[in-house]
């Protein structure tokens, strides 16, 4: 099986808390060369309509892009972020894409349209997450809303996405980022204990955390990225995760009950990141590393090792599993067709 540098690390030899406060206090920003220039290539931000996504499309723009898609939820307020982006950077190509991550088949249409509409894909950027404060279940798919839409839906669309990022990125191979988070490094899961991943954390009578979930649904994408490797070439996609460490002024708690929000907005006035500094996070990854990022967690710039799980029998376990059943789930739309053909 290929491997990442991030694999070739070893597990983590600190404990998650003390990663995380170095992380926060002790991690010089590594912004983009002065010289960074994107003119000519065309990008796709997912989720970018208000925080990280919208300040990460921001620098993009910032160093000549060309094109940007703004794959958005809501198109009235993505209209309303690319309006001000219009009058900033007039040379630019902006559109506004619908694109509801909650829905295999706005995720399939957006793929469709991507395939179909444009020439050229150099970057995309997978910034689309959420954090919810109570157990739901999307109706259409029968999933638990932090894995549909942190995993699964982010996951399906990056496999759809890597034949045009292929195909289409002239200027070198294509780079496709999605984002993580720091809070995996402290996730693990039970399964499979001769049960199945995705069913039991759809089980509504397991215990279920908010603050635990959302730190699975981001460790998922890591085991899940170490088996995307044996398909992906570092000269045809780079594909790597990107952790912009706790940053304030988000919305990504939007969504978390009320005494969970307080507590994460008033730790983030004390620690957080600003939303420039955490958006470069992104910009790092997706175009100033390079092929030897291919299949790795880049953290506070850096290559990183993988959560201290991924690394366990359990963790390995875990891993074939979770393929196997993500593989079988998208079966619907071809995906292991869509990897296959990325080899040849």
């Amino acid at each position: 099986m290929a491997t990442s540098a991030s694999f070739n690390l070893g597990p983590p030899q600190e404990s998650p808390r003390s990663l995380f406060l170095k992380s926060q206090l002790c991690s010089p920003v590594q912004w983009p060369p002065k010289d960074t220039n994107l003119e000519g290539k065309v990008a796709i931000v997912t989720g970018s309509s208000s925080g990280l996504g919208l300040e990460a499309s921001r620098q993009l723009l910032s160093f000549g892009l060309s094109s940007l898609i703004m794959a958005v939820r809501s198109t009235a307020k993505g209209e309303t972020v690319a309006s001000r982006f219009r009058h900033q950077f007039p040379k630019a190509d902006i559109q506004v894409w619908s694109l509801e991550m909650e829905s295999y088949d706005s995720i399939q249409a957006f793929a469709r349209r991507v395939n179909d509409d444009l020439s050229r894909l150099d970057i995309a950027i997978l910034n689309a997450g959420m954090q919810i404060g109570n157990f739901a279940v999307i109706p259409n798919t029968g999933h638990e809303t932090l894995i549909q839409v942190n995993y699964l839906s982010t996951m399906l669309l990056g496999i759809l996405l890597l034949p045009s990022l292929k195909a289409k990125s002239p200027s070198g191979p294509g780079r496709l980022t999605i984002i993580n988070s720091g809070t995996a490094r402290g996730a693990t899961i039970s399964e499979p204990n001769g049960g199945l991943v995705l069913s039991a954390l759809d089980d509504k009578s397991r215990p279920w955390d908010p603050v635990e979930r959302y730190a699975v649904s981001k460790m998922l994408a890591h085991l899940f990225l170490i088996d995307l490797l044996r398909y992906v070439s570092a000269d045809d996609v780079v594909v790597n995760l990107a952790d912009p460490g706790m940053v304030k002024n988000t919305d990504l708690q939007r969504g978390a009950p009320l005494l969970v929000a307080a507590f994460f907005y008033s730790f983030k006035a004390v620690l957080g990141r600003t939303l420039p500094v955490g958006a470069s996070a992104y910009i790092d990854a997706a175009i100033v590393k390079g092929k030897d990022s291919h299949g790795c967690y880049v953290a506070n710039w850096k290559i990183s090792p993988f959560p201290a799980f991924v690394y366990t029998p359990e963790g390995e376990a875990a891993r074939e599993q979770l393929w196997q059943e993500t593989m079988t789930e998208f079966q619907f739309a071809g995906a292991q067709e869509i990897l296959d053909g990325l080899k040849r």
